[in-house]
C-alpha cells in the first residue's frame, strides 16, 4: 500500500476549464515544492505535454479503456512516485464514458479505481441557484461519486462572494475557490485540441500567472487536505523481461512534427530491451547513426508538409532503409509522411515518403474518432493474425488507402473497418496503439529491431 495524496479535478462538461484549473494548481504545486504529478484521463496527448514540458511536473495518460483497473492502478502508483501530491485532470463531462452511453473509462470511474476525491470545476455564467441544481445533480447520478469540493472558473469575486455560501449549504461540500476570468492566460485552440506546448508563446509565463492567481483565491490549503484524505493505494506493474540483450537503437522521431507519444509505449519499448534515439524529421536529413528501427508517431506533419517534403534526403534514406529491411512502425501522422503525397493545412499537396501509394488528404470532419480494438487479419512484424490490442483514432485527414493488415472494431456499436499496412517489417496505420492493453506488440518491434541489427551486425 502506498499513499500518495491525489484528487481529480471534474466537470459537467468539456469547457468547464479543468485544464485551466490543472495548471493553475500543478504550477502552483510546484512552486511550493512538492513536485506535482499529473494526469490526463482518456487518450488525449496534448494535455499531458502542457503538464510536462511547461508546468515541468510528471505526467502521462490514465485511461481505463486501454488499461483495466489494476494496471491503471499501477501505472498511476508508477507515475506519481516520489511526487508529494498527484493532480488528475478529467476528461468531457464526469460520468461521460465508452460509447457516450457508459461510465466505463470516464472520470467517474477513474476517481473510483484510485479511491480518489473528486473537485469538480464549474463556470456560473449565465447561471447562479440552477449552478446548484447542475452540480447536485453530479453528486446524486451515483450515490458513490467522491464529490469533496468545488472550484469555480471564470468567476467575478462578487459573485463568488454570493455563491459560495449558497453550494456549501445546498451541496454539502465545501467550495474551495474560484479564478477569475484571466484572457491573458487563454491558450489557443486548432483542430487536434490546445496546441501543443512549444508552439505556446509565454506558455510559461501564462502559468505562473494562474499559479498566482491560484494562491490568491483557491483554497490551497483546503486542496491539499482533501488530496492527503485519500487512502493508501495498492497496485503494481506487470514484470516486463528483456526480449533481447543486444540493445537495439530505435529511431525516434519526435519534434514539433511528430509529437504524440505515450510515456508508458516508450518506457516499455526501453524496458524490453530497446534504446529510443530521438531525431527530428524537421531538422535532420538522416537516420541516428545505427538505428535499426523507426518510430513515427503522431502529430502535426499537416503544419509542416513544405518542410517535411523538403527534406528529400531524410525520405530517402528511409526508404534506402526500410528496403533493406528496416522495421518501421508508424501511427496516425507518422502514418500519414510515409505516403506518396500528403495535403498540409494550407490545402498544398507536397511529396513525402513514398512508401505507401497514394495520398492523404483533409476530410470535412472528422474520421472514425474514438476507441476501437484492432485485432489482426495476418501476420505482421508487431503479433500474429488473430491477435488484439486497444488503441484510439482521431485525425482530419484521410487516406486513400488505409490498409487491409488489421480489422478495427468500435467497443461499444460494434462498427468494424480494416486497416493498417502491415508486414514482416511494417506496421503503419491511423491508430494510436496502447501497448500495455497487449505488452506483445512492443515485444514484436524490439524483436524485429533486433534482428534487423544482427543481420546487419550494427
Amino acid at each position: 500500500m502506498t499513499e500518495i495524496p491525489r484528487l481529480v479535478l471534474a466537470a459537467a462538461r468539456s469547457g468547464s476549464g479543468k485544464t485551466t484549473v490543472a495548471c493553475a494548481l500543478l504550477q502552483a504545486f510546484v512552486e511550493r515544492g512538492l513536485a506535482p504529478a499529473s494526469f490526463k484521463c482518456g487518450p488525449d496527448y496534448i494535455d499531458p505535454m502542457f503538464h510536462s514540458r511547461i508546468i515541468g511536473a510528471k505526467s502521462r495518460n490514465l485511461d481505463l479503456y486501454f488499461a483495466g483497473e489494476d494496471l491503471a492502478r499501477g501505472l498511476f502508483l508508477e507515475g506519481a512516485k516520489g511526487c508529494g501530491v498527484a493532480v488528475v485532470e478529467g476528461v468531457m463531462g464526469f460520468y461521460d464514458g465508452v460509447g457516450g452511453s457508459t461510465t466505463q473509462a470516464s472520470t467517474y470511474h477513474v476517481a473510483q479505481v484510485l479511491e480518489a476525491p473528486v473537485v469538480l470545476v464549474a463556470e456560473p455564467k449565465g447561471a447562479s441557484l440552477t449552478l446548484t441544481a447542475t452540480l447536485r445533480g453530479l453528486l446524486d447520478f451515483r450515490p458513490d461519486s467522491r464529490c469533496a469540493g468545488v472550484i469555480l472558473n471564470r468567476c467575478s469575486p462578487m459573485t463568488y462572494k454570493a455563491l459560495a455560501p449558497v453550494l456549501e449549504r445546498e451541496l454539502g461540500i465545501p467550495a474551495l475557490g474560484y479564478l477569475p476570468p484571466l484572457p491573458e492566460c487563454a491558450l489557443e485552440s486548432r483542430h487536434l485540441g490546445l496546441v501543443t506546448a512549444a508552439e505556446v508563446a509565454d506558455l510559461k509565463e501564462k502559468m505562473g500567472r494562474l499559479a498566482a492567481q491560484a494562491e490568491q483565491t483557491v483554497d490551497m490549503e483546503g486542496l491539499l487536505a482533501l488530496a492527503r484524505s485519500a487512502p493508501p493505494l495498492a497496485g503494481s506493474l506487470p514484470e516486463v523481461a528483456p526480449v533481447t540483450d543486444a540493445r537495439p537503437a530505435i529511431a525516434l522521431a519526435q519534434d514539433k512534427a511528430f509529437c504524440f507519444y505515450y510515456p508508458e509505449n516508450l518506457e516499455l519499448l526501453e524496458k524490453l530491451g530497446a534504446r529510443l534515439v530521438p531525431f527530428s524529421p524537421l531538422e535532420e536529413d538522416r537516420l541516428p547513426e545505427g538505428s535499426c528501427a523507426l518510430y513515427l508517431g503522431g502529430g502535426y506533419p499537416e503544419l509542416y508538409g513544405q518542410a517535411l517534403s523538403r527534406n528529400r534526403a531524410l525520405w530517402q534514406a528511409v526508404r534506402r532503409a526500410h528496403q533493406q529491411g528496416m522495421p518501421i512502425l508508424a501511427e496516425c501522422g507518422g502514418f500519414m509522411a510515409l505516403h506518396e503525397a500528403m495535403e498540409d493545412s494550407q490545402g498544398n499537396l507536397w511529396p513525402m515518403a513514398g512508401l505507401i501509394a497514394g495520398s492523404c488528404r483533409r476530410q470535412k470532419k472528422l474520421g472514425r474518432f474514438g476507441y476501437i480494438q484492432l485485432e489482426a487479419r495476418q501476420d505482421t512484424m508487431l503479433c500474429s493474425r488473430g491477435e488484439a490490442i486497444r488503441a484510439h483514432e482521431f485525425h482530419y485527414w484521410d487516406s486513400d488507402d488505409c490498409g487491409q493488415s488489421c480489422m478495427a472494431q468500435k467497443p461499444v456499436s460494434g462498427r468494424q473497418w480494416p486497416c493498417v499496412h502491415g508486414g514482416p517489417r511494417l506496421f503503419a496505420g491511423y491508430p494510436h496503439l496502447y501497448f500495455y492493453s497487449n505488452p506483445r506488440f512492443a515485444a514484436g518491434f524490439v524483436q524485429a529491431a533486433a534482428a534487423y541489427q544482427k543481420e546487419w551486425k550494427l
